[in-house]
């Protein structure tokens, strides 16, 4: 093992779960209404404990245990048997527990992602269960096909930090699960504006953060690779930002924060499946080019179905995910990591065929898991809460438990306003 490779996958996991929590939970938090920021912030933070114990205990080993046919992972680290300090699989340089819960970290904010596409409407318990099954039988063999040495791994689908097996999987799921769960009350007949931008824009800036370990810390070492994917990382997000500004400036007339944000994110998640394979000037071009395409599709595709992705999870995810796996096709070369391929720009078409395989089996698995998944759930629980419990917000319905206490105290200076008004009424 190398002691500067396990340093840095010790910093890169930490901050993927930082991105996480409290990264994912503040940028959706603030997007939503006063009325669900807790409950919001509660579906981030619990798919992290229950994956968590569910990664650890058989979704690590069906998603990376020895190959069966091709489709899912073995029994073979089951409760984490075998996962110890040695290299892991005797092929990288960092610890074999390392690589495991730094792969814990990709799996629980890939469900956390999901939330977006449902907040405000979706029951806890409905919730709670959907992280269980969700994981086992959606992403756990999505990983293994692409990263565990299944068949799309053999087919030779490039995936470097999770294009399809993250972002299209959470985000086809989130527009699943909003169709299948329905609109929110009121959905089209008013205007559902952030209630804080300040805290969406410190959520926003610590997933940009945390893309740096999530597709850094993918080269899973310390090396030229790294610093390649950490350059394309920040271009792709600068060039998103600014193609969204420049969009919106020209279209609404007005460059908006959450916009301009929105289109970094779009830039991060369009470079992710991209990074370790891509030369700077392409993922500038990915960056860039992920504006119009999440624009058009929050703006237009949203607009003209009338589907309620509260949080755009589709929008941003789902469709910025299947460019940037497409991109990869496109613009991958040999010449800045051997182990990858060269794309259509480079000479070969044949692995822009490759990335669509990959594309469509990601919007297949999603679409139809995550219908079954709910249909079952729904037979043991309600998958949405009451309209009472909605109109209400679900942070006082369900949680009991307020963001933000409006109570105005009962300092003395209150009272002795109130006095003086009463002794002097009438008086001028």
């Amino acid at each position: 093992m190398d002691t500067g490779d396990t340093t840095w996958m010790f910093v890169a996991t930490a901050i993927v779960i930082f991105m996480h929590m409290p990264g994912l939970a503040l940028f959706y938090g603030g997007l939503v209404s006063d009325r669900n920021v807790v409950s919001t912030m509660m579906h981030s933070f619990v798919s992290l404990l229950i994956v968590t114990i569910v990664w650890f205990l058989w979704g690590y080993t069906l998603s990376f245990g020895s190959d069966i046919g091709g489709f899912i992972g073995g029994l073979d680290y089951l409760g984490f048997k075998d996962v110890g300090s040695e290299a892991a699989f005797g092929t990288l340089t960092i610890p074999h527990s390392l690589f495991a819960i730094f792969q814990c970290a990709f799996a629980a904010i890939t469900v956390a992602i999901i939330s977006g596409g449902i907040a405000g409407r979706i029951s806890f318990p409905a919730w709670s269960i959907f992280c269980v099954l969700w994981i086992t039988f959606i992403y756990a063999p999505m990983a293994h096909w692409v990263w565990g040495g299944g068949w799309l791994f053999k087919l030779g689908e490039l995936d470097f930090a999770g294009g399809t097996v993250v972002h299209i999987l959470s985000g086809v799921s989130a527009l699943t699960a909003a169709v299948v769960i329905g609109p929110r009350f009121e959905h089209l007949k008013k205007d559902h504006a952030p209630h804080n931008i300040v805290l969406f824009l410190i959520g926003a800036a610590t997933l940009w953060f945390g893309w740096f370990g999530f597709n850094a810390g993918s080269a899973l070492g310390a090396n030229g690779l790294t610093s390649l994917v950490f350059v394309n990382t920040q271009i792709a997000a600068a060039a998103g930002g600014l193609g969204w500004l420049i969009i919106e400036w020209n279209i609404r007339k007005r460059p908006t924060l959450v916009g301009a944000a929105t289109g970094a994110i779009a830039g991060l998640v369009g470079i992710t499946p991209a990074a370790g394979f891509v030369t700077y000037p392409s993922a500038l071009i990915i960056g860039v080019l992920s504006a119009p395409v999440c624009y058009f599709g929050i703006n237009f595709v949203k607009a003209r179905f009338k589907y309620d992705d509260t949080l755009d999870a589709f929008g941003v995810h789902g469709i910025g995910g299947i460019w940037g796996a497409i991109a990869t096709g496109i613009f991958a070369t040999k010449s800045v990591n051997p182990a990858g391929n060269n794309g259509l720009l480079y000479g070969n078409p044949e692995q822009l065929f490759h990335q669509l395989i990959g594309v469509i089996t990601a919007i297949v698995l999603a679409t139809l898991g995550t219908y079954i998944i709910l249909k079952a759930i729904s037979l043991v629980t309600p998958l949405r809460v009451s309209k009472e419990e909605e109109l209400m917000g679900l942070d006082l319905s369900f949680h009991e438990e307020p963001a933000y206490n409006s109570e105005v105290p009962s300092y003395p200076v209150y009272s002795e306003i109130e006095a003086y008004k009463e002794a002097n009424q009438g008086k001028g």
